[in-house]
């Protein structure tokens, strides 16, 4: 019986490394990604900002001739 028991206790005790291991792992990949949603969100407003400039400077240059006729396909 105590052959069992110790073997008993000696599973217990490697299956909690295991699942502090685990534990651990957990934690920094939750970390890992909440810095990615943060440079995700920085990204995001970058991009917004360049497409509203982008949009300002197209608007305030004057069409070109070839903007208006169709396309040769037609």
């Amino acid at each position: 019986m105590t052959d069992e028991t110790d073997e008993a206790n000696r599973r217990l005790v490697a299956l909690e490394i295991r699942l502090s291991h685990h534990e651990i792992m957990a934690e920094e990949l939750s970390e890992v990604v909440a810095q990615q949603a943060r440079s995700i969100d920085v990204l995001v407003a970058e991009v917004r900002r360049l497409k509203e400039r982008l949009g300002e400077a197209e608007a305030g240059l004057p069409g070109s001739p070839q903007d208006d006729r169709p396309p040769p396909h037609y």
